[in-house]
């Protein structure tokens, strides 16, 4: 690890804030102290671009503009207001977190460090984030972006996500964030990741610690951090059954809460498998039958579906099943819904584009 003195962190504090406050992005959560919609804004920006959370955020305050609203609202409901953004677990933490924040701290976001980082969906680089910028409390971060940036300026011969590689990162990330303004620091180093010191074609002679950095002065900034080369994403495959009813209405039926897209609704089908041949429509019309006492017509086979997770690709096989008789159980939970009118329903982006196969279907002139 190298070492700065304390004169040149003070220097470098000092011209990445100044950068700060001449490039800095107008975010709408800048324009608040408002502890709540800091941390909302935090949990939105994990995995998830700026350009995309900002209309969320907009719309999520407005849905549920205090701890106490989001916490007595439905998951389901919640859930409804987060569908598109992806990563759907963010919405359940969120929500589970505001219940704790109900029962244990008088609906109020914990001021301590040790006890935000109990919460649901806060680790330690979300929770520095929170209380540096809503409090100005000395707390460093350690995201994505600031794990490349110090990665770079150090050369760091390290994977940022090894144990050692992490000890190290943490280690400077303290050092450098200044005790007297560590919220604009914390944006500022952020907004550094983000707009100059990017994954690709990083604006060197636009930063602001380019004299210190050492990947620079090497000419290969882009070489850190360092990387292992990923293995390829296993393909899965698996049907989706869209059962419709003469009025155009959808079967749907929810996710568990735990897993992929938990509390997320979707029509029936089968789990996630790595069979490649897809199913015919007699399989998928008896699997109707005997899973779900469904009769349909003999299934009509649609275009399929390709999405990418995080950590495999899927491809869909959606049926056309028109419904003609039998009656779902009492004890199983499922609504029939028209999706285009629909929005209360969780649904996910990949099952939206399932369902959106139907639509020449339900609508001719579509």
């Amino acid at each position: 690890m190298i070492h700065f003195s304390e004169a040149v962190r003070v220097e470098m504090g000092q011209r990445l804030l100044d950068h700060y406050a001449r490039h800095g992005r107008a975010l709408p959560w800048r324009a608040t102290r408002d502890p709540y919609a800091i941390w909302l804004s935090e949990i939105l920006l994990q995995q998830t671009g700026v350009k995309s959370v900002v209309p969320y955020y907009e719309r999520f305050l407005d849905r549920f503009p205090t701890i106490q609203a989001l916490a007595e609202a439905p998951q389901e409901a919640v859930l409804a207001c987060w569908q598109g953004l992806g990563y759907y677990r963010r919405a359940v933490h969120l929500h589970a977190a505001a219940q704790r924040m109900m029962q244990e701290h008088q609906g109020q976001l914990p001021r301590d460090i040790e006890q935000l980082v109990k919460l649901p969906g806060i680790g330690p680089s979300t929770a520095g984030a929170i209380l540096a910028i809503a409090f100005n409390q000395h707390h460093a971060i350690l995201d994505g972006n600031v794990k490349r940036i110090l990665s770079r300026l150090m050369a760091l011969e390290l994977l940022p996500d090894s144990t050692p590689g992490r000890k190290i990162l943490w280690e400077m990330a303290a050092l450098l964030t200044p005790r007297d303004a560590a919220g604009h620091y914390a944006q500022a180093i952020m907004d550094l990741g983000a707009t100059i010191c990017r994954p690709r074609n990083p604006d060197c002679m636009g930063c602001p610690w380019s004299f210190w950095c050492r990947a620079r002065a090497m000419g290969r900034p882009e070489a850190y951090p360092v990387t292992v080369a990923r293995a390829a994403k296993p393909h899965r495959y698996q049907f989706n059954a869209l059962v419709m009813r003469e009025d155009g209405s959808l079967l749907l039926m929810p996710r568990p809460d735990r897993g992929l897209l938990g509390g997320m609704w979707q029509p029936p089908g089968d789990d996630p498998s790595l069979t490649v041949t897809p199913p015919d429509g007699e399989t998928v019309r008896l699997w109707l039958a005997e899973r779900h006492g469904l009769m349909v017509d003999p299934p009509v086979a649609l275009p399929s579906v390709d999405h990418v997770f995080t950590h495999f690709r899927l491809t869909v096989y959606p049926f056309c099943c028109v419904w003609r008789a039998g009656e779902l159980s009492g004890e199983t939970i499922h609504r029939w819904i028209h999706p285009d009118h629909d929005r209360s329903t969780p649904i996910s982006t990949l099952h939206r584009k399932v369902l959106a196969r139907l639509t020449p279907r339900i609508n001719p002139a579509a």
